[in-house]
């Protein structure tokens, strides 16, 4: 017992020792912030002479960021085009979970990676290098990171979706592509990724349309109307997409597609 005691008044010493440090932090941020040794000089997050009072926008601003992180995957890169193809593709096999929406949202990341490398290399080279060298500031580095993925967003945007998205912004019509905001190529990259996902989607399923129409025909004239037709339609349809290696094409066509 007396051990047990002694265990039990350790654990409320520490427990109390902690809410004092808590205490004594929460009470004053700005010393437990911005006191440290001279020989470690300036904190990337402090301002000039030290001053660390941009430390909680910085926070808002990446917590935001890390928010929107999604929208921003699923608007301003190749993933909606990719992993619309890959659900027609899913349905036209007559395979309703496999492969599984992980593996084709993965599969999805994984080529949006690859295709936007050379965007990413060049945002980092001419946004984030020069913000850490101290060259330039945030909003300097925003403005500079957006033009790579603005050429990239316009070259794949169509003009009828820019020229609506410009109307309903009531913007005047841009001498160059340059001149176009993102608030239009946005949404207009979104809609032409789309509609090129739903044509790919489309000249996908045509084949395999044909399977099931000759299969169900087959059947119906020999009069075996107990088996449904996509019970023997789909394995057939499985066989020829691997015969063909299906894989490669699908997916070398939809990377020389951004080319």
């Amino acid at each position: 017992m007396a051990s047990v005691s002694r265990c039990g008044g350790r654990k409320l010493r520490w427990l109390a020792r902690l809410a004092i440090t808590v205490a004594s932090l929460t009470a004053c941020p700005a010393v437990a912030i911005t006191s440290r040794p001279k020989s470690m000089g300036e904190l990337p997050w402090t301002g000039p002479g030290g001053s660390s009072g941009s430390v909680p926008w910085n926070i808002v601003v990446l917590l935001t960021l890390l928010t929107l992180l999604p929208a921003l995957l699923l608007a301003m890169t190749p993933f909606a085009r990719l992993l619309v193809v890959f659900h027609f593709l899913r349905q036209a096999l007559g395979t309703q979970s496999t492969p599984t929406n992980q593996t084709l949202i993965g599969l999805s990341l994984i080529l949006t990676f690859f295709l936007m490398q050379p965007v990413m290399s060049s945002i980092h080279d001419v946004a984030v290098v020069p913000f850490e060298r101290g060259q330039i500031d945030a909003a300097g580095a925003v403005e500079r990171g957006a033009e790579p993925l603005r050429h990239f967003m316009l070259k794949y945007a169509r003009e009828k979706d820019l020229a609506l998205f410009l109307e309903l912004a009531k913007e005047p019509r841009p001498a160059r592509p340059d001149d176009v905001t993102m608030r239009v190529v946005v949404p207009a990259y979104i809609l032409s990724e789309l509609k090129a996902g739903f044509q790919i989607g489309a000249a996908l399923y045509l084949p395999f349309l044909a399977v099931d129409m000759v299969v169900a025909a087959i059947t119906t004239s020999i009069g075996m109307l107990q088996l449904p037709p996509v019970v023997i339609s789909t394995p057939l349809k499985i066989l020829l997409f691997v015969m063909v290696d299906g894989w490669n094409l699908l997916v070398g066509s939809l990377l020389k597609s951004f080319s």
